[in-house]
């Protein structure tokens, strides 16, 4: 059976393995355990193709350990230990690889407790989420959590060489090779299988070829909770900084991977209010307009009303003194800060003086006790509210 160019250009040693030099460069704590073949337990997580299982088998065999492969979604406990009891008495240590780790069920864990304890076995596992908070505390102690980043242009270029020089005679405009290195979003398996399957159409590849092929850029999507919530901080914060082009990229990007109208509007309301509050309060009128034009109108055509709220949102001068206000109200309140009414504000109480009864503003308290909770920035239509505020208490 012909390999494919993936399998090919797998590399079996440290110094052929490309990126992720923040955890194995030759200065690195990790890369020092594998060459002195001590390796503790490990845990990887980062997005496809950017070397989880690749590295687990370099170890592996720099180590002349045995490799086992399991996906902890069909993974059997009696498969375990029957490897773990064929070791019991050999000097070699089998190296356990366990994919998609953060799926592993607390009784999977507890069967791997021992083992990882007594180091009958190396576990590495490996996940396109962070398995921090699906591992149990146990089985965190006993191991090391690495991420590793999505491989950057050097890194797929370089890996680009390396595959031509393995396909021998090809030719590869420069603007096919372009679109297939940065159209590839980090994953180099995904780079190599569409030059692989681009080379099989003709060896001449063209532009047309691979867009053909490969019809969009890979995204991140929103399938990882992680991306989910990174995606939708960055357009938040994005807006917060008054940076109008990085919100509609990151809208963007929501909106390719699939994310619904709902929860992008959703965010943009509570932006307005959050970020923006009273420096601009049409902000929040516009977003909570958005967000019933969305709910009628649906994709494709929402991203345009989307698209006016983010500039919106974006070019409004900003200000969370409402915000902070309340989160200080509350805190205090659980802090035990619960206050008397002043007798004269209850319901159906008497002496009270109603504003509406009298020509000027009518001093007279609404706490026990004095508070001090909203600090205007006197940003925007604040300045105008300020003002009303000194003028209705004739200041």
């Amino acid at each position: 059976m012909e390999l494919n160019l993936t399998n090919l250009l797998r590399p079996e040693t440290l110094d052929k393995f490309i990126g992720q030099k923040h955890i194995i460069g030759k200065n690195k704590p990790l890369y020092k355990l594998i060459l002195k073949k001590d390796i503790p337990h490990l845990f990887f997580y980062g997005k496809p193709g950017t070397g989880k299982t690749t590295l687990a088998k370099i170890i592996a065999k720099m180590i002349s350990s045995d490799f086992y492969y399991f996906n902890a979604t069909s993974l059997k406990i009696e498969d375990l230990r029957k490897i773990f009891t064929r070791y019991k008495d050999s000097f070699i240590k089998p190296l356990i690889f366990i994919d998609e780790v953060h799926r592993l069920s607390k009784n999977q864990q507890e069967v791997l407790l021992p083992v990882m304890e007594e180091y009958q076995a190396i576990i590495i596992g490996a996940s396109t989420e962070n398995p921090f908070f699906s591992l149990t505390e146990g089985i965190r102690s006993r191991g090391f959590i690495y991420q590793f980043l999505p491989h950057n242009i050097d890194d797929l270029t370089e890996l680009f060489t390396f595959a031509l020089e393995i396909l021998g005679d090809i030719i590869v405009d420069d603007d096919a090779k372009e679109y297939i290195i940065y159209s590839s979003n980090g994953d180099g398996r995904a780079m190599l299988n569409l030059l692989d399957f681009a080379q099989k159409v003709n060896k001449h590849i063209s532009l047309d070829i691979v867009k053909e092929l490969r019809i969009d850029s890979i995204g991140d999507g929103v399938s990882s909770a992680q991306t989910h919530y990174d995606l939708a901080s960055a357009l938040i914060k994005s807006i917060r900084g008054s940076d109008i082009d990085a919100s509609l990229y990151y809208l963007a990007r929501l909106i390719e991977a699939g994310q619904s109208v709902e929860y992008i509007s959703r965010r943009l309301v509570i932006s307005a209010s959050e970020d923006i509050g009273n420096a601009n309060p049409h902000a929040l009128n516009l977003a909570v307009s958005t967000q019933t034009a969305t709910s009628k109108i649906g994709w494709p055509e929402s991203k345009i009303i989307l698209s006016q709220c983010v500039v919106y949102l974006a070019s409004s001068p900003k200000s969370n003194s409402s915000y902070k206000a309340i989160n200080q109200a509350l805190q205090d309140i659980k802090d035990g800060v619960i206050l008397d009414i002043p007798e004269h504000i209850k319901d159906k109480a008497t002496g009270y003086k109603n504003p509406h009864n009298f020509t000027n503003y009518q001093q007279q308290n609404y706490l026990t006790k004095d508070l001090k909770y909203y600090n205007s920035k006197n940003i925007g239509f604040e300045q105008t509210l300020n003002q009303w505020n000194k003028k209705i208490k004739g200041l």
